[in-house]
Order: C-alpha cells, then structure tokens, then sequence
C-alpha cells in the first residue's frame, strides 16, 4: 500500500568511513536502506532526548517551587508510603509539608 505523502526537506550528514560502513552493514542486515535507518535512528533519538528534556524542565520547576515555598515530602514518607503499595495495608500518599 502506498505511503501517504509526508512533506520532507533533504538534510545531509557527513559520516566518517567507519560509521558509514557500519551503517550500510546493518541497513543489509535489517533488510532496510541506509536511509531509512539513519531515519528511524534520528527519530528515536529526539524522541527519547524530548523525554529527557521534558522530565529536565519538570524538575527544574519542582525545585523552584520547593524553593518558593518550602513544601516537600521526605524521603522516609516516600519510602514507607511505596513499601505499602500492593499491601494490604497500602497508605496514601504523604501530604506535602514544611
């Protein structure tokens, strides 16, 4: 079946010899063109450096706003509140503090 068009802009890559070869060695490997794993490759890296730096600026903003406000959980509470999960005696989870 054929592949919707997806608008595409050609962007190069110098690669030295070595990781060259490496790449067109899997490619026949995996059946696939060079080109196509260089795709999937890129893709899977931003995808996953996305994530990276989505969960960065999460922490940073918990910690700005621990600093503003001072409220936390320790890590005791934490610890004793994941040991419980799955128990019968499965408590909630610890309410923020000073």
């Amino acid at each position: 079946m054929p592949q919707p068009h997806i608008a595409a802009k050609t962007m190069s890559v110098k690669l030295d010899l070595d990781t060259r070869a490496r790449v067109e060695n899997l490619a026949e490997a995996r059946h696939r063109s060079a080109h196509w794993l260089m795709r999937e490759a890129i893709t899977q890296y931003v995808d996953r450096e996305e994530k990276r730096e989505a969960f960065r600026q999460d922490t940073l903003k918990a910690w700005e706003e621990y600093q503003e406000t001072g409220l936390h959980a320790t890590a005791a509470e934490v610890d004793d509140w994941l040991a419980s999960w799955g128990t019968e005696n499965e408590v909630p989870a610890p309410v923020c503090h000073k």
